[in-house]
């Protein structure tokens, strides 16, 4: 189908203000450029009963975690949630609104980590990061009020190739125990040659140049991204994985590759609820203050969540 109206409407409005893709500027400008373009259109931040900064040791120095709350209690289910950005833009405060809505959706505490980026700090430093935030939270959910049996990991792009690393990771150290993933609209195989990373190519959205910029940022060495740690969809099993929602976009590159790795997962015995949002640009689970399907996809994605947590 055609880009969604409303979609076409943010396409229109950077065309009229000129708005260079981010790959062409310097790292600098792309980080804050993306963070504000990204709470101009995650729509107003709901408020949670609190939100506290953490820093734990990490495996590379001081890791900053934010914990969302939507109730005192105790043994809640818990939320690791994985900000996009290509492993090289984002922080804690992108996934920030996400974040809010995913805690009152879900009825959880949500933890976000501010891993580290690339180029300064390339795969697998991310990676690392994301797994010792999980066997954190595993080792001090009843400091958070959180059960550690119900445990769930979500993110998106990025986040989401992170998400998918993760379990694989836990998988092979036998722990944590992730009872649910979210993969939204996840890198999962670097290099890929889908029909959607060849047409997808407008300057005015997320393409195929920015995916080929993520990845020479995040990978110090091109041979790296054969590690599945990195391309998720190269694992030779994915068998006994945690439970799966994929949500992809028709309009954008990593749409194949995000549906693949959800049809892999189904044929390694893993089950798995997969939703393309037909009309949609990459980017529009972070959109929901300006596009109804960002705000529909959170909603999904939160049902999944409660019905896995339980």
């Amino acid at each position: 189908m055609p880009l969604h109206p409303q979609a076409e409407a943010v396409r229109a409005q950077r065309a009229a203000a000129g708005t260079p893709p981010l790959y062409t500027r310097t790292l600098g400008e792309a980080r804050a450029a993306d963070l504000a373009d990204l709470r101009a259109a995650a729509g107003n931040p709901e408020p949670v009963s609190s939100v506290e900064e953490l820093t734990v040791d990490g495996p590379g120095g001081p890791l900053p975690l934010r914990v969302y709350r939507p109730e005192s209690g105790d043994r809640l289910p818990v939320l690791l949630y994985l900000f996009g950005g290509g492993w090289t833009l984002g922080s804690l405060d992108t996934g920030d609104a996400i974040c809010r809505r995913l805690t009152n959706a879900v009825g959880c505490v949500t933890v976000s980590v501010g891993y580290r980026l690339a180029p300064e700090h390339p795969f697998p430093a991310a990676v690392h990061d994301v797994v010792a935030a999980a066997e954190w939270i595993a080792a001090h959910a009843p400091e958070l009020g959180a059960d550690p049996d119900r445990l769930a990991v979500a993110g998106d792009s990025a986040g989401g190739n992170l998400a998918a690393a993760l379990t694989l990771a836990a998988r092979e150290r036998g722990g944590p125990a992730i009872r649910h993933q979210v993969l939204v609209y996840p890198n999962t195989d670097h290099g890929a040659d889908t029909p959607s990373a060849r047409e997808h190519d407008d300057p005015l959205l997320f393409n195929r140049r920015s995916v080929a910029w993520y990845w020479g940022h995040y990978l110090a060495d091109p041979a790296d991204g054969a590690n599945p740690l990195a391309s998720p969809l190269r694992a030779s099993s994915l068998a006994g994985l945690p439970p799966a929602t994929v949500i992809t976009a028709e309009y954008d590159p990593l749409r194949d590759e995000g549906e693949a790795y959800a049809h892999a997962l189904r044929s390694a015995g893993v089950p798995v609820e997969l939703r393309r949002y037909d009309g949609m640009p990459h980017g529009f689970f972070a959109m929901a203050g300006v596009l109804d399907d960002g705000r529909e996809a959170q909603r999904f994605a939160a049902e999944r969540l409660r019905e896995a947590l339980r």
